[in-house]
């Protein structure tokens, strides 16, 4: 894939903080025009990998690009909405001030849509920001977000700390407006579900490099469980088909969790199993098997 094609991209990102090496060679590509989950535990360098792509941050070595352009330029800054974890906003303002005062910002900003957000999220507008629940404080600091114009919306744990209701009205609104306009999103979560609900593509980040990236549903397939059941005890033999990630023993019974099954099933019909059967796996078991793997 071509860069011009790229919302973002990194290349062999680095960034230590004293002894800490919060980014490790992080390489990532995110589809111009995608919804992409950013999924991490906490601690994987999500919000690292945020701060640098947004240039609040220096990485230590490597690049970052961010709509053909690097990490940072100010030009970019104006292409790029972003709402962090904390919803920072300004509390002695009221909803209607605020709005006000971010509007003049952006020559790109869009009234119809503002309206639209207004009356959607049921935003009080005189009322102050230092008085609203963490959702409505959320809702506001997308509707800032989405009115700019943006060529790019990026979201570090968009959903944290709100009830499923509001959660949903949230995710929704983003499908809906990437629906109709041409943007990228790019969302850190720890909620698989999140990202398993709204993403096209998904890049899974564990201490501070990714470990799988790709479109959701070529992910999906990839990733296969294979059981095998023997007349007698499952043989203890090493499995050496490429792709093989994780092989469990129980009894009569081999279960293989693969990334190439074709390649494997060649190796394990030459065990002389009785049965062999393949299923698909979700995204939590290829999360959970992605970040258990040691160094």
């Amino acid at each position: 894939m071509v860069s011009d094609r790229l919302a973002i991209e990194t290349t062999d990102l680095w960034k230590r903080y004293g002894d800490v090496e919060a980014l490790r060679g992080l390489n990532l590509q995110v589809p111009a025009g995608s919804i992409c989950g950013f999924l991490g535990r906490n601690g994987a360098g999500k919000t690292t990998t945020i701060k640098v792509l947004l240039g609040i941050a220096r990485a230590t070595r490597g690049g970052a690009r961010l709509l053909g352009q690097p990490a940072g330029d100010a030009e970019v800054r104006r292409r790029v909405g972003f709402v962090s974890d904390e919803k920072d906003l300004y509390d002695y303002m009221t909803v209607d001030e605020i709005i006000d005062f971010t509007r003049p910002f952006f020559p790109k900003w869009r009234r119809d849509l503002e309206q639209k957000y207004r009356q959607k999220f049921e935003l009080p507008g005189p009322r102050n920001i230092t008085d609203l629940s963490r959702g409505t404080r959320t809702k506001l600091a997308l509707l800032l977000a989405l009115c700019r114009g943006a060529d790019l919306l990026i979201l570090d744990e968009p959903t944290a700390g709100l009830d499923p209701a509001m959660a949903e009205d949230v995710l929704q609104a983003l499908v809906g407006h990437v629906a109709g306009e041409e943007m990228t999103v790019f969302f850190s979560s720890h909620q698989i579900a999140e990202i398993d609900q709204i993403a096209d593509h998904v890049a899974i980040v564990d201490r501070g490099r990714t470990v799988l990236a790709g479109a959701l549903d070529d992910v999906r397939e990839r990733y296969q469980r294979v059981r095998l059941v023997f007349a007698g005890d499952a043989p203890d033999v090493p499995l050496r088909s490429p792709g093989v990630v994780r092989v469990t023993r129980e009894g009569r019974m081999l279960t293989v969790l693969t990334r190439d099954r074709e390649a494997l099933m060649t190796e394990v019909r030459a065990l002389g199993p009785a049965s062999i059967d393949w299923s698909p796996v979700t995204l939590k078991d290829i999360f959970l098997e992605s970040v258990r793997t040691e160094d």
